[in-house]
């Protein structure tokens, strides 16, 4: 199978976020991706495209948001770029569930749920650009 790039580009406003979720969706279908791993990559493609409008961009809502869905033979990559504000993954620290729990806090688990729902997880900027890069390996291409 060759590399094929799909790509969308949405305003940052979570009214976008279904459009998106169908778009990797349907491209993560069209690859034979199993039913299981296409909600995955549907839940933590949203998950970065949630903290993207409520950080990155802090709520404007007509700021882009550049997606791309990238097949290849053993695996498939969402790349989502913005130019709104820089996450620093090396601030990042795992939320302590027992906390959360007791004090009743929402949010704060967007990083962790797409680190646990795909194999890689990796983010970067790069001039104005801030980019996170999600893998979903085939069954058994994970090497």
């Amino acid at each position: 199978m060759s590399r094929r790039i799909h790509t969308l580009t949405v305003p940052s406003s979570t009214r976008y976020l279904e459009e998106v979720r169908d778009f990797v969706a349907r491209h993560a279908s069209d690859a034979a991706f199993e039913p299981d791993a296409v909600e995955q990559l549907k839940m933590a493609v949203d998950e970065c495209c949630t903290n993207v409008i409520e950080h990155a961009y802090r709520g404007e809502s007509e700021r882009p948001i550049d997606i791309a869905v990238i097949v290849e033979s053993d695996r498939l990559a969402v790349r989502i770029r913005d130019e709104g504000q820089a996450f620093d993954p090396s601030s990042y620290r795992e939320p302590d569930l027992v906390q959360f729990a007791r004090t009743r806090k929402s949010g704060g688990f967007g990083v962790h749920i797409m680190r646990r729902l795909m194999d890689e997880v990796r983010f970067r900027t790069y001039g104005r650009k801030n980019e996170c890069y999600m893998v979903k390996y085939r069954e058994g291409g994970r090497a």
